[in-house]
């Protein structure tokens, strides 16, 4: 009885041992890896073989089958055929593969894989070359290969050292530009302190001027901003080769079509002239859709009287010949001058009438001006020596500006006016309108009503228009920072705007121009004014 339990505790055992072994041996196929096709480094190769009971941590969910009992086993040898078949001892499993480190893949895909895709795999790597050294060496991936691309990465990277090449281009022709022009205004200003000399008086007209510089500040700053923040100015248009020939441009907002032309010679006593101090008025006139061209110019001691018509007579024939590309009406053209620069505009247009009359060839000619706009100036120079050496501008320094005491007649608009000679040449000027302030004391308003009369005479269009109280600078600086109404403003756009009638509705839409200094600053400004 005991003999009959323990067979059949034996045959149990052997029938639940044989549902896990392995496939016979005509089936199984040793398959590794990709990775485990590598050649193992020589260290590797050269280790002996572990021993057969040792196991890899991959290798404890093997099964082993318990050993047969002595008694049992040598008894089932008699057993029946069908009894033998399923008491038959297993094959014995097949030895473990070598362990290559970082072989990190499951163990069922290491040990096993069917006969069909093991044929296929040999099948791939067969007609699959295996990549040689080099290869592998110049492959690249996607990313690093579009950056060798003809039409990507290398034009890129030609574009970036182009513009960087060209950025420290222009920044060394900058420092260059300010280096020569920080040395030539030193120069200048130790000539102009040399013919100057330094007294009481000009002392007491420097600090005048920087209090009065002081006192309008608030409205400069906002000018300033203006100027060098919007995008309808367009600062130092080159016109010429001089060194000072720019001009800046004001272009107005918002309108269609070709616009009505101004340009400006601004002021300064010949000497510190700049076209900056033409942003207030256009400014206010590009509000009216007026497009303005301040024209820079050679300041003594840089240049004289003749150097400063030269330059301005070549900006007068940029603006007619260039300004229909920035916007402009050629067909309207206005020239506007302020105190030394009504004078310098006056010159410069009595001599290209004279030259006309000569039939002399310009660039430029007079009848493409439709009016002229005289601000304060001053006409005859003849009688102008004295009271400049009284104000602090001493009669040798004039005489240098103005080339000689012999050159005072040719550079007097109001003394070439009179001559006979030169009658044919007043019937081709424009209009001629001026403003004058009646209490100027830099500019006496003589100077205008001499003037007026004097183109009267010789048949000339002109006229004049005086404002009572007035100083060399309210018409020009202070009635524009005070806002609201100006009048002078008013007159010179009512005259602009009578030769394009459908301008009028436009000229109405314009709103009133808001304070930009307070009323009690502007009153002490006119008190300590040095002009």
């Amino acid at each position: 009885m005991w003999t009959e339990a323990a067979k059949s505790r034996a045959h149990q055992s052997a029938y639940r041992s044989q549902e896990h072994l392995p496939p016979p041996a005509t089936q199984l196929r040793r398959i590794r890896p990709t990775s485990a096709l590598k050649a193992p480094p020589p260290s590797s190769r050269a280790a002996p073989p572990r021993p057969a009971t040792a196991l890899r941590p991959d290798q404890q969910n093997v099964r082993v089958l318990p050993k047969p009992l002595p008694g049992p086993s040598t008894a089932s040898a008699s057993c029946s055929p069908c009894q033998s078949s399923h008491l038959s001892p297993p094959p014995p499993p097949p030895p473990p593969p070598p362990h290559v480190p970082g072989n990190l893949a499951p163990p069922a895909a290491m040990e096993v894989e069917l006969p069909a895709r093991a044929s296929s795999s040999q099948a791939k790597a067969r007609e699959t070359p295996p990549p040689s050294s080099a290869a592998s060496a110049t492959t690249a991936s996607p990313a690093e290969d579009a950056l060798l691309l003809p039409g990507e990465g290398v034009v890129r990277r030609r574009a970036v050292r182009e513009r960087f090449a060209a950025r420290s281009l222009s920044f060394r022709r900058d420092v260059g530009h300010a280096a020569s022009e920080t040395f030539l205004l030193t120069r200048l200003t130790l000539t102009l302190l040399r013919y100057l000399g330094i007294g009481y008086r000009w002392i007491r007209q420097f600090l005048a001027l920087c209090c009065y510089a002081l006192l309008l500040m608030p409205g400069f700053i906002q000018v300033l901003y203006y100027y060098f923040f919007s995008s309808q100015v367009h600062r130092s248009v080159v016109y010429g080769e001089q060194p000072r020939n720019r001009l800046d441009l004001y272009i107005p907002a918002g309108t269609r079509g070709l616009k009505p032309v101004v340009a400006f010679v601004t002021g300064g006593a010949w000497i510190i002239g700049y076209k900056g101090w033409g942003a207030l008025l256009g400014r206010r006139l590009a509000e009216r859709g007026i497009l303005v061209a301040c024209i820079d110019y050679r300041n003594f001691p840089q240049g004289t009287i003749g150097d400063m018509v030269e330059d301005v007579s070549q900006g007068i024939s940029f603006v007619c010949n260039n300004i229909a590309s920035y916007g402009g009406d050629p067909e309207r053209i206005y020239l506007v001058g302020q105190s030394a620069g009504a004078h310098i505009a006056a010159c410069t247009l009595v001599n290209q009438a004279i030259r006309e009359c000569g039939e002399d060839t310009s660039t430029w000619s007079v009848a493409q001006l439709k009016a002229y706009f005289g601000i304060s100036g001053g006409y005859n120079l003849l009688n102008l020596v004295d009271h400049f050496h009284r104000r602090g501008l001493y009669r040798s320094v004039f005489l240098s500006i103005m080339e000689g005491e012999e050159s005072l007649r040719k550079f007097s608009p109001e003394v070439m006016v009179k001559d006979v000679a030169v009658r044919s040449a007043v019937s081709l000027l424009p209009r001629i309108i001026l403003f004058h302030g009646t209490s100027d004391c830099s500019m006496p308003s003589a100077e205008s009503e001499a003037f007026l009369d004097a183109l009267q005479q010789r048949g000339a269009k002109a006229d004049l228009f005086l404002y009572e109280g007035k100083t060399h600078t309210d018409l020009f600086l202070q009635d524009p920072l005070r806002g609201g109404r100006d009048k002078m403003l008013e007159e010179i756009v009512a005259v602009i705007q009578n030769d394009d009638p459908g301008a009028s509705a436009q000229h109405l839409a314009v709103p009133i121009a808001r304070r930009l200094v307070p009323e009690f600053m502007l009153r002490l400004a006119g008190r300590v004014s040095p002009f």
